[in-house]
């Protein structure tokens, strides 16, 4: 299951520990958000130990989408380090998540 960053953990998990994070910017009522979110899901899985992957509900948690500038949903942000490294707006295949995820693991 894909982790659930918040506000409050955002920091924490993110940022400070370092590695990869993928993070699904999304909302209940988006409907490409709700064509991603199963491929976040399923991502999550497989790289569960490589990479933390995981969903911000913009609704419930709107100080991490306004810190990162979230204008429109499905955004999926990449964070490497800490660091910003990447950022994919849109609905997105399996495929271009998981060569986006590969190239910053190796």
């Amino acid at each position: 299951m894909a982790f659930e960053f918040t506000d409050t953990n955002f920091q924490e998990t993110a940022l400070d520990q370092g590695g990869l994070s993928v993070v699904d910017f999304w909302a209940e009522w988006c409907g490409p958000c709700r064509l991603v979110g199963p491929i976040v899901e399923e991502l999550a899985q497989e790289y569960d130990g490589k990479a933390l992957i995981g969903k911000v509900n913009v609704d419930n948690h709107p100080e991490v989408s306004m810190k990162y500038n979230i204008r429109s949903i499905p955004t999926i942000l990449f964070i490497k380090d800490g660091e910003v490294v990447d950022k994919h707006v849109g609905t997105a295949t399996k495929q271009a998540l998981t060569e986006k995820i590969d190239s910053y693991l190796s």
